[in-house]
């Protein structure tokens, strides 16, 4: 497995010891990188802002070909092929990292940010680079940097006042284990749906319920199939810019520095953006005339304290990342 350090000197332009040193760029390149949301989604656009830069930059020497939509498989499977080198770059859920580095899910945990405007927050702090640190030895991969989504909210079939509407509601959730365990103590019986499967499963009472973020939920319509909107300021799902350690070793420092500053650039756009566009999304909602819920903040108490007593262990950075968190508004 490729070493922490080796690819943190990597990521900071340092030369390093190439099993075949011609490869290096002395020709052109097409670099790949996968995600699986869909062209036009906020993190495709990052993703093609980073081709497009790196296409100025280099005359068109070093370009990169987005993978849409999962069309290299799942997350799991991309992980895969980062780590074999197959893949050189790929835009993943932190679900899917925390599944192999429990201090990465550490940051799915309810209530350590109470809105987008926070999630972006913490992402920017030096806590959110120090949880990517063990990705070289872990996973094969390094972290380049964050993306959001707005924080999530949950859609409800059923007339619902609060939290304690959720108990015994049939939720369709994302399957990490952080939002599993999260909901489980909520009452609710967590229900996995592929994702083009979630509207029908809706419309036809398969589920009584779903928590998404803003932007999807909004793309996809929801509101038509729901009563309740609850606005549980509770979670998000940020996603990490990984590279293939086996990609980055056979790339000059140059390149590695200009795919580094990419990234990170596109990253602080998209970050921007999803703080925008989530107070606009929020009104798209309430001109739906969909009822909107938002539950008391006191009623987190109880759930944080419990949730904790599972992840703390797991996940010690934890404790820090709520301290933080909490002084983020």
């Amino acid at each position: 497995m490729i070493s922490r350090r080796t690819l943190l000197a990597a990521a900071a332009g340092a030369t390093l010891p190439l099993a075949a040193p011609g490869v290096l760029r002395a020709q052109a390149r097409d670099l790949r990188l996968g995600i699986i949301t869909p062209p036009g989604h906020p993190w495709n656009n990052a993703a093609l802002k980073v081709a497009e830069v790196l296409k100025e930059k280099t005359g068109g020497k070093l370009t990169m070909t987005v993978f849409h939509a999962g069309q290299l498989g799942n997350e799991g499977a991309m992980m895969q092929q980062l780590q074999t080198g197959a893949l050189d770059m790929a835009f993943l859920q932190a679900a899917e990292v925390g599944n192999r580095v429990p201090n990465v899910a550490a940051i799915l945990a309810p209530y350590v940010i109470r809105s987008t405007e926070a999630a972006a927050k913490l992402v920017r702090q030096p806590i959110a680079m120090q949880m990517l640190e063990p990705l070289p030895k872990e996973t094969g991969t390094l972290g380049l940097g964050w993306g959001i989504t707005s924080i999530r909210v949950v859609f409800s079939a059923k007339e619902i006042d609060g939290i304690a509407g959720l108990n015994g509601m049939k939720l369709r959730i994302n399957t990490t284990p952080a939002f599993r365990d999260f909901y489980s103590l909520l009452g609710a019986a967590p229900t996995p749906i592929p994702t083009p499967q979630v509207y029908d499963a809706m419309a036809n009472g398969q589920v009584d319920g779903l928590e998404a973020d803003l932007d999807f939920s909004w793309n996809q319509r929801f509101d038509k199939v729901s009563k309740v909107l609850m606005r549980m300021d509770a979670v998000f799902m940020p996603f990490i810019a990984l590279a293939s350690g086996k990609a980055w070793q056979t790339l000059s420092a140059e390149d590695r520095a200009l795919i580094t500053a990419a990234t990170k650039e596109a990253l602080a756009v998209q970050v921007d953006q999803t703080v925008t566009n989530a107070p606009k999304l929020l009104k798209d909602f309430e001109g739906t005339g969909i009822k909107i819920v938002v539950p008391p903040t006191a009623d987190a108490a109880p759930i944080i304290a419990e949730y904790d007593k599972i992840w703390a262990p797991k996940a010690p950075i934890l404790p820090e990342l709520r301290k933080i968190g909490a002084t983020l508004g």
